[in-house]
């Protein structure tokens, strides 16, 4: 009884379930809120002006980077490219670290 048995392909087809599609989880979607919104709650609510009941955020919110400027464009990355920049770039400043020799 402790001895393992190898299947026969008849009751290895039988079992199969590489053809079965399990159901997907149901997820409750919420809404995401836009950086306009979180503004809105920032500025609405009191609870976020101060940080543990002691520290006064009302001066930093007033100074917070508005989202436009914050906004960058997607830039996609080639390794290649980038390696060479970023080596060419240590190597010109180990160059200009390094004194000249004279032979």
């Amino acid at each position: 009884a402790d001895i393992p048995v190898i299947p026969d392909l008849e009751e290895v087809q039988e079992e199969d379930l590489a053809m079965q599609v399990a159901a997907p989880p149901s997820v409750q979607v919420n809404r995401v809120l836009t950086y306009h919104d979180l503004d809105k709650d920032l500025m609405k609510y009191a609870a976020f002006q101060t940080l543990d009941g002691e520290v006064d955020l009302k001066l930093l919110t007033k100074v917070l980077a508005p989202e436009h400027d914050l906004r960058e464009d997607d830039v996609s990355w080639d390794w290649d490219h980038l390696f060479t920049e970023v080596s060419s770039e240590l190597v010109t400043e180990w160059d200009l670290g390094q004194p000249e020799r004279e032979d």
